[in-house]
């Protein structure tokens, strides 16, 4: 097993009977979060759990569920409509439902299942090969394997081997065919790729298609080509053109992604998008669906109804406004990742309130700093929040509050609501 590399322990009890816990690493409450790094510069971190025992601790009742959160269900902030899902993660019982099986948008919460669906069918230890293969006289051949976060330090060592190797090239082929279909998301804004929230979805990208490390910067319309021409520039190649490897073509250079479990920690805790779409294209090949939008769709679906879910995706990111998933579907998904230990980087890529990711200014005070593990979700009229969070008693509960009413302008509103429903969970005993 992996070995985290940050250094304390927040302990999430599970028990009942036995008690086992689940161990997750967080920064000490000394340590300010810092700025999350440009991804040609950012190591992978890796928090795979650790499972421990722990004391049992008390199941909180309905009765107690619903009388403690009455107040904050009620917070104008979350508008109109609110799903509410609480479920015990140790026996997957559920608590608490408001509303919870109503099929809502989740955006980005939606990644959850993207997660559970993808090491559902591979392995956490299998990586994504980018190779060099050998053309025709004079050329090779770019294929991408479905890495976008390939980086420039990538192609600077496929670039190396080649040179080692007495490889010489003119014409560079870019193969990008490993992905099919439309590049862009049903229903996805055309600002997504101009703001950089996402990159066209490409077999082939260099730094997920930025442009540049500006935050906010444009994705280029052609991640393949981009990353075509850069390699072009570091062999001494002219030409770069689009095109297919031979079948059988000979391996010139190649080099992996991290793991797979490092990559759904690093896409749930930075809510990223193009990674999720990768991964969503891997759900899709091993459930033999064709690697587009639809085979992703079609794909989840399946590998989650095995686990007794049912979702109804268009997309891996959650961008999709067209996206519906109950908050009783994505509560179900986490509890099954607490007692499987195939789903662990699930757990540890959930963003720490008060430390990490997409939760690092959020819960700074009270009770849910350190103890509400959860991936938010934020589009247009939606605010969601789910994820896990350990009682006052110490009973480790699954949430999801969805909140898909939410009046223009009013999401950093939303967003104190929904942390103030998870922090009720922190800090009551709820029976």
């Amino acid at each position: 097993m992996r070995k985290g590399l940050l250094a304390v322990a927040v302990v999430l009890v599970l028990g009942a009977g036995a008690g086992t816990a689940v161990v997750l690493s967080r920064p000490s409450a000394d340590v300010t979060p810092a700025p999350t790094p440009t991804p040609s510069a950012t190591p992978y971190p890796t928090r795979t759990p650790l499972l421990t025992v722990g004391p049992a601790a008390p199941v909180p009742t309905q009765e107690g569920l619903r009388a403690a959160l009455a107040a904050a269900l009620r917070d104008t902030g979350l508008g109109a409509r609110v799903s509410l899902s609480v479920r015990d993660a140790v026996t997957g019982q559920e608590l608490l439902d408001v509303l919870g099986d109503r099929a809502v948008t989740p955006a980005s919460t939606a990644k959850l299942a993207t997660a559970v669906a993808l090491l559902a069918v591979r392995d956490q230890d299998d990586v994504l090969t980018t190779r060099v293969v050998a053309g025709a006289r004079g050329e090779v051949v770019l294929v991408g394997g479905g890495d976008r976060r390939l980086t420039p330090a990538d192609l600077a060592r496929l670039a190396a081997q080649l040179r080692k190797a007495g490889t010489t090239a003119t014409r560079v082929v870019v193969d990008d065919t490993l992905f099919t279909g439309p590049v862009l998301g049903p229903a996805w804004k055309p600002s997504y790729v101009q703001h950089g929230d996402v990159a066209p979805v490409h077999a082939l990208e260099l730094d997920e298609g930025r442009r540049s490390d500006r935050e906010g910067a444009p994705r280029a319309a052609d991640p393949a080509l981009l990353a075509g021409h850069r390699f072009a520039q570091l062999v001494g190649a002219r030409v770069v053109v689009r095109g297919t490897a031979p079948r059988g073509a000979r391996e010139l250079a190649h080099v992996d992604s991290p793991p797979l479990g490092t990559l759904v920690e690093t896409m749930l805790t930075r809510s990223d998008n193009d990674l999720a779409e990768a991964l969503g294209r891997q759900v899709a090949l091993a459930a033999r669906q064709p690697a587009t939008f639809a085979g992703v769709a079609a794909g989840t679906a399946a590998v989650l109804a095995r686990l007794g879910v049912q979702v109804a995706l268009r997309d891996a990111s959650g961008l999709s406004p067209q996206d519906r998933v109950s908050p009783a579907a994505l509560t179900a998904l986490l509890a099954i990742a607490v007692k499987d230990p195939r789903f662990g980087p699930v757990l540890s890529g959930l963003p720490v309130g008060g430390f990490d990711g997409t939760l690092a200014d959020r819960f700074r005070s009270g009770p849910g700093g350190g103890v509400v593990r959860a991936k938010t979700g934020t589009l247009h009229g939606v605010s969601a929040l789910a994820g896990l969070v350990r009682t006052r008693d110490g009973r480790l509960l699954a949430f999801d509050v969805t909140a898909d009413g939410v009046r223009l302008g009013a999401t950093a509103r939303a967003q104190r609501a929904l942390d103030r429903v998870a922090t009720v969970l922190a800090s009551c005993g709820c029976r």
